[in-house]
């Protein structure tokens, strides 16, 4: 079954500690690394996304009063595996190093025809975004068949290699009268292959990166309270640079809010223990939630690949060519990059763990996340800056911008997410030495 790596959703299956089991209890917020502790650990998820993709469209008996009218086109599924080695290094009491590199082992996605949808009704296909076909990029020269629409590439590979450090201004390991609370950062390098689609040669498409250099600030606080152990986690994300390959590039002129979108989120937790022997013996049962909010920004929707597919600046008379340089007679053909600015919209999801340590090395789980995100427009560039004060984005001047496309970014034409719904099921092992 396929379905989408949504974004954020980290579930530990697999994992190799080294250090003082006496600091360390199941929930990660509660462990805090031993001065001269090496905690190794190797982390494997599997997600799955699927969301409904509507259309705006306007027509001349459209009563402007109404809200705005949307047509369903296609259903998306996407599915990831991804494995992540990670090591935290004590530094001194409550001081640590950390460094993690998530390994893509697997994404695949596709769209296909919505409830009642036929290839000769798709707002897509009839906007010329997609042909009738359809396109699948595992056997290009063949059209697909039933209500599959598009499939793109499998994909592998590395996006970023995260490199940070820990403080616990306060541990319960060294004083049972105070909570665990920790608090540090994380700088997150793009290394690997950028994500980008080539309809001329798609099975070089494989890269899984952004190219975007991110920064993570976070704090969390733990208490063990008898048979039950409170927790909260809180973070911010923010981009602070690009590399050279990166999609997510400023063409300058009338561009705004060409960075990936910020996120800051919290996750709230309880574990209660059935058995609790003091001897390291332990299973408890987790409930846990988590909200992020994903601000506006440019990213990677469910649609990117068929717009960098209608974007193909190779292909005459694509509907989402754009213009380099918006002030040059005649077009200046530049391919659509695929990425599109994404309205802010909410992810919220629910957790259920069985957890259970048995003796002081050896841990295991069984995990299982919920996942929602509100609906929210995947086209949403604006038409450029105001800079003369008349209120219009005036044509021919560098108040355009060049990524703006009338043809999806525009009232009436744009793209919408909805009835998103992710899964994240897995069981997590732990070895302590």
């Amino acid at each position: 079954m396929l379905g989408s790596a949504s974004v954020l959703r980290r579930i530990a299956f697999a994992s190799i500690s080294f250090g003082a089991a006496a600091t360390a209890r199941a929930n990660p917020a509660g462990t805090v690394p031993t001065a001269g502790g090496v905690f190794a650990t190797v982390d494997y998820q599997y997600e799955q996304d699927s969301s409904t993709i509507t259309r705006e469209y306007l027509d001349a008996g459209t009563d402007p009063s109404a809200p705005l009218p949307t047509h369903r086109d296609f259903s998306f599924h996407q599915y990831k595996h991804t494995i992540t080695p990670k090591v935290d290094i004590g530094i001194l009491p409550g001081l640590w190093l950390s460094a993690d590199l998530p390994i893509v082992i697997n994404q695949a996605r596709e769209l296909r025809l919505g409830t009642d949808v036929g290839r000769d009704t798709s707002p897509t296909v009839a906007g010329g975004l997609l042909p009738a076909s359809g396109f699948d990029a595992r056997d290009p020269s063949t059209a697909t068949t039933g209500d599959l629409m598009f499939r793109g590439p499998d994909r592998h590979g590395i996006d970023q290699v995260s490199f940070g450090f820990g403080v616990a201004p306060m541990s319960q390991a060294d004083d049972d009268t105070k909570p665990t609370w920790k608090m540090g950062a994380d700088f997150k390098l793009a290394v690997g292959k950028v994500m980008r689609f080539d309809r001329m040669d798609p099975s070089s498409s494989t890269g899984v990166g952004s190219g975007v250099h991110e920064l993570k600030l976070w704090t969390s606080f733990d208490r063990k309270l008898g048979w039950a152990e409170p927790w909260a986690q809180f973070f911010w994300q923010v981009p602070v640079g690009v590399n050279g390959a990166s999609l997510f590039q400023n063409p300058g002129f009338g561009a705004d809010n060409v960075q990936k979108g910020q996120q800051a989120g919290a996750s709230f937790g309880l574990e209660a223990y059935a058995i609790d022997d003091g001897d390291h013996n332990r299973v408890s049962l987790e409930l846990s939630t988590r909200v992020v909010a994903h601000f506006e920004g440019r990213d990677y929707s469910e649609m990117w690949e068929v717009f960098a597919y209608a974007g193909d600046a190779r292909v005459d008379g694509n509907p989402l060519v754009l213009d380099s340089d918006p002030t040059s007679a005649g077009l200046q053909a530049l391919s659509h990059p695929g990425i599109t600015n994404i309205e802010n919209y909410i992810e919220t999801a629910a957790r259920v763990a069985i957890r259970a340590q048995l003796g002081p090395h050896v841990r295991f789980a069984a995990l299982g996340d919920l996942v929602w995100k509100s609906d929210h427009i995947i086209t949403f560039a604006d038409a450029g800056i105001d800079r003369n004060g008349d209120d219009l984005i005036n044509s021919g001047t560098a108040e355009v911008n060049p990524l703006h496309s009338d043809a999806i970014d525009m009232v009436g034409h744009r793209y919408h997410s909805i009835e998103n719904l992710g899964i994240v099921i897995g069981i997590q092992g732990e070895v302590l030495f």
